[in-house]
């Protein structure tokens, strides 16, 4: 089994009197991932947590969870900002979608454009209800969100170490404001 640690999501403030919390998805299978049931040991200030999911509710597009360990609010507003994380295999979910990939598949690999031209080095994978973004730290040391999109990511070759990336025009050009000569 080739097992890697993906973020499911990430805990956000605490919800009600009873120890309930929103969370900030960064999988697209929350309802596999975040099953009754699932455990987490999660990294907190105070060290290493068990949590168990004990239900899981969606409220105007907005997943809340319960954790069995966690009976208040104040409880709860402890643990903000603390990723939920699982080891999954991914030769099983290679299988199941090859177009997916994890952060930490991405991260580091060179970004080059269709042309040739060095665009800079993928820094994160990051999940949003419309599209997935890749996040680029450009050859000018800026952060470029890239839509992770097969029109303007034809190419992942994670073996060979690159993305191929077609941007539209302007993305990955520093702006006015970065140059020298410029400002007042």
């Amino acid at each position: 089994m080739n097992a890697l640690d993906v973020t499911v999501a990430t805990i956000g403030r605490a919800h009600g009197l009873k120890g309930e919390v929103a969370l900030i998805l960064r999988t697209d299978q929350p309802e596999e991932r975040l099953a009754a049931g699932t455990a987490f040991t999660a990294a907190t200030s105070a060290g290493e947590r068990d949590l168990t999911v004990a239900a899981t509710r969606i409220q105007q597009g907005r997943w809340y969870a319960r954790f069995s360990e966690v009976s208040s609010r104040t409880d709860a507003e402890s643990l903000r900002g603390v990723e939920l994380t699982l080891a999954v295999d991914t030769e099983v979910e290679a299988e199941e979608d090859p177009e997916a990939w994890y952060p930490s598949e991405l991260k580091g690999l060179a970004v080059r454009h269709v042309d040739g031209r060095e665009l800079g080095t993928v820094i994160d994978l990051e999940h949003y209800p419309a599209q997935d973004l890749l996040i680029v730290r450009s050859a000018e040391g800026r952060r470029v969100m890239l839509p992770f999109v097969e029109e303007l990511v034809p190419e992942v070759d994670v073996e060979a170490g690159t993305v191929i990336a077609d941007p539209p025009g302007g993305l990955f050009e520093p702006s006015g404001e970065d140059e020298p000569g410029t400002g007042a």
